[in-house]
């Protein structure tokens, strides 16, 4: 169950970054079945494989439940189109904890795309990794399958969460 709830946490950040950056014009996904695969360096996360069963609603509304969460936490969030895709700078106050973060996102939003994120924290539990590098591969793999409605992320072990329940999830974030 410990496992869960940290898979579940982790969700919560992907969730919050992805929120966070597209809350800024990134196009929104193709519809139907994503495969994220999130890897982390400089913390106690396991690499870890994600399906998320999305549609524009959905891709929609999570920008629309999210960036106001962003917002309360951020100070900054900046996001810019470049060349080859898009790059972003957050500062984020979490339970005391200050993460200043840098993601790059290239590919596009119909077939693959990577975000590459370096952060940087201060304050928090003793102990605990300073400097992180996530990087997260996103590939469309096709329709959702039959058990799935938009919205559906499907973790390690098959838990299995809804997005459009972001209520339940806006009270994971601890208050400052």
């Amino acid at each position: 169950m410990t496992r869960q709830l940290a898979l579940l946490g982790s969700a919560v950040c992907l969730v919050l970054s992805a929120g966070a950056a597209c809350a800024v014009d990134l196009p929104l996904r193709k519809a139907g079945l994503w495969e994220m695969k999130m890897v982390r360096t400089g913390g106690p996360m396991p690499e870890m494989t994600m399906q998320h069963c999305t549609d524009e609603t959905v891709d929609k509304e999570m920008n629309n439940n999210v960036s106001p969460m962003a917002k309360q936490i951020c100070s900054k969030q900046d996001i810019k189109k470049t060349s080859t895709g898009y790059v972003s700078d957050s500062e984020c106050n979490v339970a005391g904890m200050s993460t200043t973060s840098h993601a790059e996102i290239i590919g596009d939003f119909n077939s693959a795309y990577t975000m590459k994120s370096t952060s940087h924290s201060e304050g928090g539990p003793s102990g605990m990794a300073r400097d992180s590098t996530t990087t997260i591969e996103a590939k469309w793999l096709g329709a959702c399958k039959a058990d799935q409605k938009p919205g559906d992320i499907m973790m390690p072990g098959g838990m299995k969460i809804n997005l459009k329940d972001m209520e339940k999830l806006k009270g994971l974030i601890p208050k400052r």
